[in-house]
């Protein structure tokens, strides 16, 4: 029987124990959308965990939904980032990025040339993002056009090959919290016809091309995905039938030999079994999964072993905790109190609620 601080080797990435650090954005990136030298020894503090997924890294200038949010296509990025990954392998860590590409969650002065945002059809959300002028509803988007397709594509290819550039241990697809390749998926959002659009097959063929071209260029063992079936995040509707449309996506992925699947149960951030929404049968996709099975939402510490204990996860990840518990591995070994966190210091800022948390033995 596994326990949560046991090793595991997921793919081609030996990791100390089970806990991932979740990718949490933090709006810090400087001039260029380069990561803050802050982040350094942020992500430094928190090399105790098994793995740091690091925020979420657009993969391109059109990939860009929120102000300050750091890159990962320009050769200044890559340079900016390998600083952090140096520093968490000096302290024994293992480091992937999450690939991002936002879609229709994003705003015509975070875009080059005050473009409009693309994602798979015309319809906009009621939503908003995070510009110089504050929190402002988000911009239409456009559908992309199918000869668009292999470009983007090809962004996630050239992302994951910057992320080995900067020497991340492998990446993880963000295709969660409604963002682009969400926005295909889901038949609530994806109005299109053609070979993109209509059928579950056809919604889910974006997705697997961009994890086939990834695993192509890094590797399948350094490649994980990151999904979220039943988030209604950015005000946007589920799908019609989330068990049928998931399940035909982990089929397709579970052949890939893909690292590890990263699985955000519930609303993000929010009720793991909402009481609105119908049941979703979690078991069942893993059940179809050969890679390891990383779970999400909230877990407090007797849930995190009972899910590695139980065998019904082989990683749990945790967001919040990790802002303002930058040893939080220690503190669940040792079932210490946690370090509350200073919501008003999430995003944006400097040094003050990034850095500064106590360790333990402080």
């Amino acid at each position: 029987m596994s326990t949560l601080f046991d090793p595991i080797k997921i793919g081609d990435i030996a990791l100390s124990n089970r806990i991932a650090m979740a990718p949490l954005t933090r709006n810090k990136a400087i001039a260029g959308n380069l990561a803050n030298p802050l982040a350094v020894e942020h992500y430094r503090q928190r090399a105790t965990a098994g793995l740091i997924i690091a925020e979420g890294a657009p993969i391109s200038a059109m990939a860009q939904g929120y102000l300050d949010t750091p890159g990962i296509h320009t050769p200044e990025q890559v340079a900016a980032w390998r600083k952090v990954t140096d520093a968490v392998h000096a302290e024994g860590g293992r480091i992937v990025v999450q690939l991002w590409h936002v879609g229709r969650i994003s705003h015509v002065s975070l875009l080059p040339d005050g473009a409009s945002p693309v994602s798979s059809s015309n319809q906009c959300p009621t939503t908003q993002t995070f510009t110089r002028e504050g929190f402002i509803q988000v911009s239409a988007p456009r559908a992309l056009r199918d000869d668009e397709l292999p470009g983007l594509i090809a962004d996630y290819r050239h992302g994951a090959r910057c992320a080995m550039e900067a020497g991340f241990d492998g990446v993880e697809v963000h295709s969660a919290n409604t963002y682009l390749l969400e926005q295909f998926l889901r038949d609530s959002v994806n109005e299109r016809s053609g070979p993109y659009g209509g059928s579950i097959a056809n919604r889910a063929r974006l997705l697997v091309e961009v994890m086939q071209a990834v695993c192509q260029e890094i590797g399948a063992g350094r490649t994980g995905v990151r999904l979220s079936p039943m988030t209604t995040s950015n005000n946007t509707p589920r799908d019609s039938d989330p068990q049928a449309l998931y399940g035909y996506v982990v089929d397709q992925l579970a052949p890939l030999g893909l690292a590890y699947l990263h699985i955000i149960e519930g609303e993000t951030g929010g009720a793991r079994h909402p009481e609105n929404a119908p049941r979703f049968d979690y078991g069942a996709l893993r059940r179809r999964f050969p890679g390891a099975w990383m779970v999400n939402n909230g877990y407090t510490r007797a849930e995190a072993l009972e899910a590695v204990a139980s065998g019904r996860a082989d990683m749990v990840s945790f967001g919040r905790p990790f802002v303002s518990n930058p040893d939080l591995v220690r503190r669940l070994r040792e079932d210490a109190p946690l370090t509350p966190l200073l919501t008003d210091k999430l995003y944006g800022g400097g040094a003050e609620g990034y850095i500064d948390y106590p360790f333990l033995a402080d």
